[in-house]
Parts: structure tokens; sequence; C-alpha cells
């Protein structure tokens, strides 16, 4: 699954991201909105992940979606 895919349903993926990461908000995934940069950059600031850290972390859970 590519990341369009996730923006284009981003309500559906929001239960499973929550899932994922815990320590985002419902008001973070709002404002997100499915915007990758955004997410990354809340992955960074909640979890002190580095930039390529967060990125492979969404790598990671775009892969566990599905084809």
């Amino acid at each position: 699954m590519n990341w369009d895919q996730v923006k284009g349903n981003w309500k559906q993926f929001t239960g499973k991201i929550k899932a994922k990461w815990g320590k985002l908000t419902d008001d973070d995934l709002t404002t997100i909105a499915g915007k990758r940069d955004e997410l990354a950059g809340k992955l960074q600031e909640r979890y002190g992940f580095a930039k390529d850290q967060a990125e492979k972390e969404l790598d990671e859970f775009t892969r566990t979606l599905g084809p």
C-alpha cells in the first residue's frame, strides 16, 4: 500500500495508527489529516525518533497494511 491510499482513507487508518503509536492523540491525528511529513514530525516529537527513524517507522507501517 502507498501513502496516497492511506491519506485517501485517513479516517479508516487512524485506529491502526493509534494502536501502533498510542502517544498520538485524536487531536494530533485530526491535525495531521493524512500528511505523511506531519505524522513523521509528530512521531519525532512524541517518541524522540530521529527523522530517518520516523520515516523508517512509517515505511514499515505502510508495508504492514498490505498491497
